[in-house]
């Protein structure tokens, strides 16, 4: 596949693997809106932290205003969808819920899908807890009744929740993740992310989740693909992570876009055998032709 790099306002690219006529650039920056279905990832792409980035706002505005579906994807369950939804409408994005999904509402739906009102234990964060309550499962913090063990980006995770990981598989629980990120952009730099927590309990468990819910697994795309109405050979999945964002939409046949806005690099892109369908600076680049 062909990459490419598209700048604001330039009418030559940077070339990852070959060179372009100033024509066929010009060609993919139209293709760019060809789709009818758009899935934009959130941090490092729309924002950081509470940063809006690159026009954002009037790029989803744009993209609404020709009559494209939009829908956000975020691998992070430390905020509910709808706390997702109100951020987004404070910067200007206009949204509901049920344009959002993220990994909590993701793992909720593969656990109920496994074994309907199951019980479960979490490392995790409120938001998640109460997305799989909302789903009929039963959260316990007692590891020997617990069914599934659900390992998620957790800002409290501490010794006795990995205690309580090790005594519930070794009980037999099933064990899921929300995400395979090992850190998250915030503005300025990188927290640590669910890795962290999966990477303590391999280290005393040396077991790894049955099923990481989150990008880039097919269920997540599938959760997307639902919502929108629409085929992937209809959309465009837009993200900065190449081991996510980019991997999930090569898996599954879903053109790509990676923004350089969030953890990838130009480098880091160089030096990866990922290749997405386009590179972009930004989000902003949807609005050159105009």
């Amino acid at each position: 596949m062909q990459v490419m790099i598209i700048q604001l306002n330039v009418f030559q690219a940077l070339y990852i693997m070959v060179r372009k006529e100033p024509e066929e650039i010009m060609k993919h920056k139209s293709s760019l809106l060809k789709y009818q279905g758009y899935i934009f990832d959130l941090d490092g792409t729309i924002y950081l932290s509470n940063r809006l980035l690159a026009k954002a706002d009037q790029v989803i505005e744009f993209l609404e205003a020709l009559e494209k579906k939009v829908i956000f994807l975020s691998n992070k369950p430390i905020e509910s969808r709808a706390n997702y939804a109100d951020k987004l409408n404070k910067m200007g994005i206009n949204v509901t819920i049920d344009n959002i999904i993220n990994s909590s509402l993701v793992t909720a739906l593969c656990i109920q899908q496994e074994k309907p009102r199951a019980v479960v234990y979490v490392i995790g964060e409120p938001p998640l807890v109460h997305e799989l309550e909302a789903a009929g499962l039963t959260v316990t913090k007692d590891p020997l009744k617990a069914e599934f063990l659900v390992a998620a980006f957790d800002r409290t995770f501490h010794y006795n929740k990995l205690n309580d990981a090790m005594i519930a598989l070794r009980n037999g629980a099933r064990y899921f993740a929300t995400n395979p990120d090992k850190t998250c952009p915030i503005d300025g730099g990188e927290i640590p992310d669910c890795a962290g927590m999966m990477g303590a309990i391999e280290g005393v468990t040396g077991k790894r989740p049955e099923l990481i819910c989150g990008k880039p697994s097919p269920q997540m795309l599938a959760a997307a693909l639902k919502q929108l109405q629409l085929s992937a050979d209809q959309c465009l999945m837009v993200g900065d992570r190449l081991e996510t964002d980019i991997q999930m939409g090569i898996n599954l046949k879903i053109d790509t876009a990676l923004v350089l806005t969030g953890i990838t690099t130009l480098k880091s892109l160089e030096q990866s055998s990922i290749k997405p369908t386009y590179v972009l600076k930004s989000v902003a680049d949807f609005l050159e032709r105009h």
